[in-house]
This record gives C-alpha cells, structure tokens and sequence, in this order.
C-alpha cells in the first residue's frame, strides 16, 4: 500500500519538472518561427521594387523602414520634398552595411493633384524601369456634419483617397500586366466597410476605393498579378494618445472606441510586409469589438443603424462637445 503514495509522489515531481521543459520548448519553437517569419518576409521583398505612395505620413515612414531592412528597392513618393530628404537621410543613417540594401529614390507626388499624378507616375515608372509593389497608403481626413462640408471638401477628399490611387495604379498596371508579375497593396480602412457619423466624405472615399480593388482583383488575376487590401481601424499618429474623456460613460463610445483609437504605424507596417509575403488578398487589423461591428451591421443593419443613431443623439447632447 506504501508503494502508491511513493509512485504518486514520483509522477508529481515528474509532472512539475516537465513543465518547465514544455513551456522552454514552446517558446524556442516560437522563437525559431518567429526568425524564419522574418528571414522570409525579407527574401520575398529583396530586390523588389517597391513605390510607396505617401513615404512621408507615419505609416509611409514605417513602411519604409520595414522594406528597406528588407532589401528592397523604395522608391519614396511625398508631397514635401524636405520630409522626403529627411526619411531618406534616416534610412541611410540606419542602415547595416552586413547587409544588402539600396539607396532609395525620390520623387515629389502630391496625389491630390490629379492634373499631375499620370505625368508623376511615369516618372517613378522610370526609376527603375518597373514596379514590383505598389503600396497605396495616401490618405486625407475630414470630420463633421454632412451638411457642413463644402463640395469642394468632398471632392479633394476624393481627389486624395479614391482618384489619385486609382490613376497611380492604372499608370502602373500595364507593366505589371505585360511581366505576368506584381502586387498592389491598398492601405484601406474600416470605413470602406462600414461608415461612422461625421465622416461621410472620408467614408465614402474609401467605400469608393475598395470597391474599384476588389473589382481589379478578379480582372488581373489571370496575369499572376495580385491585389491586397489591408483596413485598419485608424492608424495612429506617432505624437497622438488617446483622450480618457468620459468613455466610461457611453455604451455607444465603449463600443466603438477602437474604432477610434486605432493602431500604430508600425503595427501597420508589419502586416502589410506580411500581406505581401503571403500574397494575402484581404486583412482586417482590429480588435474584437470593430469585427463584431462588422458582424452586426452585416446581418442586423437594422440593430446597428439604431445603436450609431443613439450614439449621434448622444453626441449633440453632450455639452462642450458641440
């Protein structure tokens, strides 16, 4: 009888070491994925020739950074042609001469100038005679009631978010068509999903650009070439935090919350490296609560349309919010 008390000791003390190994084990597993994760996110972009369409916003920046170390050939689109000096001195500064990389080119774009975005975009096609990937990050912003924005907003936000991308990449597209070879990235947002009060211009802008990428998509897929689109919430600005305020006190706020706040740049980055490794088609960045927003307003729009429009009542009625 003295013998199972002994045996049951001998498996605990058995059971308490091998868990240690376990978890030693599971993490040098991840360990080893995690670096042949990144070996291969840089192997699939070296060499490549890459455009990044606004180099100079936050998530420009970070993309950048992410494909340079990658060895890929940038070349960095901006609107400001110091900024684009100064990413282009923080690339070379940075950069690990035990490892291949190329020296980035720049060209002025404002892609809310739609007269000059066809003649611009030659122009990066000349850098290097193709483009591999293109990244569609560009993006301008604008919040308030409909009926105060002006047309003339409406149009340069469209002009910015949905006519300037499209005439870039239509520019591009027969290089890659006539290659059988190439990807475009479209840096969306959530709201080419679904729209959020006061932002119905900057909405539609994007409601705008997703359907012409998912549209593109099938049209190009027999020429091996691939079109991703990446939505985040927001991305976050690098000097931005978010305000506590009164969240706590708003079923509505709670709830979309997220939605606001966003993700950081670099988050960002690194999904779109991954997209473009992968060759994925669609990537939603968000936490939980915007993905069952998107649940609700697909099969309840009704119950969704109720909660946003509580939310705007709430909103007016809040004093110094305006």
């Amino acid at each position: 009888m003295a013998f199972l008390p002994k045996m049951q000791s001998k498996m605990g003390i058995m059971a308490m070491l091998m868990l240690p190994l376990l978890l030693l084990g599971i993490s040098g597993l991840l360990f080893i994925y995690q670096e042949v994760s990144r070996l291969w996110s840089k192997s699939a972009v070296q060499n490549k020739v890459v455009v990044i369409a606004d180099a100079i916003s936050g998530l420009g920046k970070e993309c950048a950074r992410v494909f340079h170390t990658g060895g890929a050939r940038l070349v960095l689109c901006g609107k400001n042609w110091e900024k684009l000096e100064s990413l282009y001195d923080a690339l070379i500064s940075v950069a690990d001469p035990s490892k291949q990389t190329f020296t980035p080119k720049l060209v002025l774009l404002d892609l809310s100038d739609i007269s000059c975005v066809q003649d611009v975009a030659k122009e990066v096609l000349d850098c290097y005679g193709c483009v591999d990937i293109l990244i569609n990050n560009a993006s301008v912003k604008v919040k308030g009631p409909a009926h105060t924005i002006s047309l003339e907003l409406d149009q340069k936000i469209m002009d910015a978010n949905y006519f300037g991308p499209i005439t870039l990449t239509k520019v591009l597209l027969p290089n890659m068509i006539s290659r059988r070879t190439g990807q475009i990235v479209l840096v969306n947002n959530i709201q080419g999903k679904f729209g959020l009060p006061f932002r119905t211009a900057y909405a539609a802008s994007k409601h705008a650009a997703l359907g012409f990428f998912d549209c593109l998509r099938a049209e190009v897929e027999e020429y091996d070439v691939v079109v991703s689109t990446v939505s985040p919430t927001f991305v976050q600005s690098y000097h931005v935090h978010p305000e506590q305020g009164n969240w706590d006190n708003s079923i509505w706020k709670f709830f979309f919350r997220k939605l606001a706040h966003g993700v950081h740049p670099g988050e960002v980055a690194e999904e779109v490296m991954r997209t473009v490794r992968r060759k994925k088609q669609e990537v939603l960045i968000a936490n939980p609560i915007p993905k069952a927003a998107l649940y609700v307003r697909t099969f309840f729009p009704e119950f969704f349309f109720a909660v946003v429009a509580c939310g705007v009542k709430e909103k007016l009625n809040v004093p110094g919010e305006g």
